[in-house]
């Protein structure tokens, strides 16, 4: 059997002022993923080494990130951004709650699940999956429903909360 490697650095952002985030649960979501990069990646790629930072942010300022890096002012859910390996830098995945919590409500899912799928699709970006073909992105899909199906089998799904109404203190 071979040596397993230290799980890697994650530094995780919460930015979002209505999301907990179980900290310790998106480092063992993004551990399971790497446990199983040989079967999620596609062949020929790897996962980078290094740490991987995951940001948790809202529409307006994800919406910034997109307009002031891919010149696209539009909301969006995931944004990945490559590291630099030998640097020590994986990546970065932002990703909006506000997206995923609207598009779980609208489509009758579950929010943590649809938040904890944005991370997957973004460390699927960063370990060489693409979607803007059509046929990249059938490959996408399905290596989304294989690591969801890894991080259920594996008790790894975060339990992401966002709240819907403020408190009055």
């Amino acid at each position: 059997m071979p040596a397993r490697l230290p799980p890697r650095s994650v530094a995780v952002a919460n930015r979002h002022p209505r999301l907990r985030v179980p900290t310790g649960s998106v480092e063992r979501l993004v551990a399971v993923l790497d446990e199983h990069a040989a079967r999620l990646a596609p062949r020929g790629s790897t996962m980078p080494d290094g740490e991987l930072s995951v940001v948790f942010l809202d529409d307006p300022a994800l919406a910034k990130l997109h307009a002031d890096f891919l010149r696209d002012p539009s909301t969006t859910d995931v944004i990945t951004f490559e590291g630099m390996p030998a640097l020590g830098v994986a990546g970065e995945i932002c990703v909006s709650a506000d997206t995923a919590f609207t598009y779980a409500r609208e489509h009758d899912r579950e929010f943590a699940a649809e938040l904890a799928l944005y991370v997957v699709h973004g460390w699927l970006h960063l370990a060489g999956h693409d979607d803007l073909e059509p046929r990249r992105k059938r490959a996408m899909r399905r290596a989304e429903a294989r690591a969801m199906r890894l991080l259920s089998e594996a008790g790894a799904l975060p339990r992401f909360v966002f709240a819907t109404s403020r408190r009055h203190h």
